[in-house]
């Protein structure tokens, strides 16, 4: 039905971020996508289709306390993630999601844009990542951060 924008953006660069919090009705399966804009440009510059075409050097993580899926296994979760888009090798990019609203609550979910280029030629980003994130936590993955940021959601 009708779209929910959630932002997070720090327009005055300042370490005082403006962010949205993410709204959902439980019960409900929503289709979610995520962009990314440099700010710090005038005009703001989308960064979504340099992510989208270095995609099997990118991907963006779902974790915390009111999240569960690939990234993270909260007992405490509001929401489920899945991601339904892939990369060049068939591994997960996170551009494109299914949440779904498990239960009425609050809770924090961190969305990590990890850039993983590739070493001496060689592919460094695998199919396992989220899984070495949900049980090893974030120093264990390669690359570095681009973007790590938190959102509240709250189910209703």
């Amino acid at each position: 039905g009708d779209s929910i924008v959630a932002s997070w953006a720090d327009p005055e660069a300042d370490g005082s971020p403006v962010i949205d919090p993410i709204n959902l009705t439980n019960g409900e399966t929503y289709a979610v996508t995520v962009q990314f804009f440099n700010e710090l440009e005038d005009p703001a510059e989308d960064m979504t289709p340099e992510v989208l075409d270095e995609n099997d050097e990118h991907q963006v993580f779902f974790y915390g306390a009111g999240v569960s899926g690939p990234s993270s296994d909260s007992a405490d979760a509001v929401v489920a993630q899945a991601y339904d888009d892939e990369d060049v090798n068939g591994f997960p990019v996170g551009l494109s999601n299914t949440f779904e609203a498990l239960k009425a609550g609050v809770g924090t979910m961190t969305v990590l844009l990890r850039h993983i280029p590739t070493v001496n030629g060689a592919t460094v980003k695998t199919a396992t990542l989220a899984y070495d994130l949900k049980y090893s936590g974030v120093t264990t993955l390669p690359g570095s951060t681009d973007i790590n940021v938190d959102f509240e959601v709250t189910v209703q």
